[in-house]
């Protein structure tokens, strides 16, 4: 079984470009690490990475430790990474820049970065292992859209052995099994060299500022666009059944852009 989110029902009034150019970045940023050796690319993680025992100790580094914090944000440890991250800025981001505008979102962003590379660190001061990735900054863009956006739905890609479906999902439900999980994950330390406690730092920094930081017209807890829990089924058949990929591929789009009309 597999669920993967990958659309919300939110208009926007305006074009993302803020979120549009973060994407940008870290796609540029890791491709970068990418064209690097082995060597030089750990090293580039260790020079730019955000280590706790440099930023709250004295352990020398090779930029300021309060510099580190914000070229972390742009790197990434694998591909799965890079576009798990941005991905989720891709569906949530662009409704949380359009309640603030580009310059405040940007600041909203940054700021939640920081909180999260802070509670990490101060859960763990003496690591020396460098934290990468747009995480904990993304987490603050989730942590202010639920408290925006809390019945909105989600499209969610569900797939269960050869059936696939897209069903629509409460944002507080995909949104809270997700902070639920980082909360689940530190507690119990689970293993892969994830910061939960990050994430979690970002989620509850995004969710403090999001009031100050929204127009004052924009308010808290929305309503939905469209009704939850409707489901479209997308039969795997027809891929066996002769059809090309592009036409399961065209009715997939089809179907995702019906419902955002809806």
């Amino acid at each position: 079984m597999f669920f993967f989110p990958f659309s919300d029902d939110n208009p926007t009034t305006d074009r993302p470009y803020v979120c549009y150019c973060l994407i940008g970045i870290c796609v540029f940023v890791f491709l970068w690490q990418s064209s690097l050796p082995v060597n030089l690319g750990n090293q580039a993680v260790y020079n730019f990475g955000v280590i706790p025992v440099a930023l709250l100790g004295d352990q020398q580094s090779y930029i300021p430790p309060s510099l580190s914090i914000f070229t972390s944000m742009f790197m990434h440890g694998s591909w799965m990474h890079l576009i798990g991250n941005m991905v989720f800025l891709w569906i949530f981001g662009d409704n949380i820049e359009d309640s603030m505008g580009r310059g405040k979102f940007l600041l909203f962003y940054l700021l939640s970065g920081i909180g999260a590379a802070l509670l990490q660190a101060i859960i763990d001061p003496s690591s020396n292992i460098p934290m990468i990735g747009a995480s904990g900054a993304i987490a603050g863009v989730l942590g202010g859209y639920l408290l925006l956006h809390p019945k909105a739905n989600v499209n969610v890609l569900m797939w269960i052995i050869i059936f696939i479906s897209v069903i629509r999902v409460p944002a507080f439900i995909v949104l809270g099994f997700w902070i639920i999980g980082q909360f689940f994950n530190a507690s119990f330390g689970s293993d892969g060299g994830i910061a939960y406690f990050a994430h979690i730092g970002g989620f509850v920094t995004g969710m403090l500022l999001i009031p100050f930081f929204k127009r004052p017209e924009i308010s808290l807890f929305q309503e939905a666009h469209s009704k939850a829990f409707e489901s479209t089924n997308l039969d795997f058949n027809h891929l066996k059944s002769g059809n090309s990929n592009e036409k399961f591929l065209q009715d997939f789009i089809d179907i995702s852009n019906k419902k955002d009309k809806n």
